[in-house]
């Protein structure tokens, strides 16, 4: 595997797991496919549990690791053709980047969505710079429009804690201070939807997402509705997609905040969410203590899908 951005990379998704699944059972069983291989993570935004749980991973496989934060120790990057670099930008994307493939085998790249132009957020143009020329594999560790190792991580989860051979899985928009990417919305609905689950989307009118994402699920604008009989609630706040609204807060209705009046609508749903999250905003603080809450056997599972990418990209050098 040279590149990990979408669910597809996986190839068969029911093998993708079951190998992460026996991962799981021994982080170590590779840790020969990384001696003398090194993984260079670059952050262009921040992170928690992206950062510990991939690198943790490349030592799981034996490798060096190396992390690069953009923002702060580095040179300021253009990304743009054509530009007269006359001001605090003093390196060009296009010389850091076969410069930073020289020194390792594997990248990660982290780079979120500008919300200022919808047509390059959604053509990736940094990740896609560094898969054309590192000349390494490259793997995202949340790009502009995706999330695949959260996503990868959920699917896991919910094969782990699944009471149902095609349980109901619900993605709930939640209301947020701030306007967010669509990335790990869109990455999630990209893994459902080829999983076996019976998914429905539900969100206010106006945040439809990007068709390419949403394809065959089932989209529910009450969410009452979309709770019912729900198995997993996988709350998420996203900006607007659609124009001219891009990138806009178009509500911060707290009615649709996921409290316990709204699980008691499910099956005794788990709930999920990729964190950090706003409490009380996104999730009540009774919700996200509860025993039904899964968000920390999910954040671990972050360790897991990033191992199993990884061993994979390390296979193919």
């Amino acid at each position: 595997m040279r590149t990990y951005t979408n669910v597809k990379d996986l190839g068969d998704l029911n093998a993708a797991v079951k190998e992460a699944l026996e991962i799981k059972k021994n982080r170590y069983a590779y840790k020969h496919l990384g001696e003398n291989k090194t993984l260079l993570m670059v952050f262009f935004n921040s992170s928690l549990r992206t950062r510990l749980s991939t690198q943790k991973a490349g030592m799981n496989l034996g490798m060096n690791t190396m992390v690069l934060d953009i923002n702060q120790g580095a040179w300021k990057l253009e990304t743009e053709r054509g530009v007269i670099m006359d001001g605090d930008k003093s390196e060009h994307i296009l010389e850091a980047i076969p410069v930073m493939g020289s020194y390792c085998d594997i990248i990660g790249v982290r780079a979120f969505a500008q919300f200022e132009n919808k047509e390059d957020d959604y053509q990736e143009k940094i990740l896609n710079q560094f898969i054309k020329y590192s000349g390494k594999p490259v793997f995202s560790m949340e790009a502009a429009t995706g999330h695949p190792l959260q996503a990868f991580a959920d699917l896991i989860t919910i094969e782990e804690y699944k009471k149902s051979a095609r349980p109901k899985v619900v993605m709930t928009w939640a209301p947020h201070p701030k306007a967010l990417p669509q990335a790990v919305p869109n990455s999630f609905a990209d893994f459902m939807n080829e999983a076996d689950v019976d998914f429905v989307i539900t969100h206010p009118e106006g945040y439809d997402l990007d068709t390419k994402f949403v394809r065959g699920a089932r989209v529910e604008y009450n969410q009452d509705k979309a709770l019912e009989g729900a198995d997993f609630v996988y709350a998420k706040n996203w900006a607007a997609y659609t124009d001219p609204n891009y990138g806009k807060i178009l509500s911060k209705d707290m009615s649709w905040t996921v409290t316990t009046q709204k699980m008691a609508l499910t099956n005794n749903a788990y709930f999920m969410h990729c964190l950090p999250v706003r409490r009380n905003m996104i999730v009540s603080d009774d919700v996200i203590e509860s025993p039904q809450s899964i968000v920390i056997p999910e954040a671990t599972n972050r360790e897991i899908s990033a191992q199993t990418v990884i061993k994979r990209m390390l296979e193919s050098l």
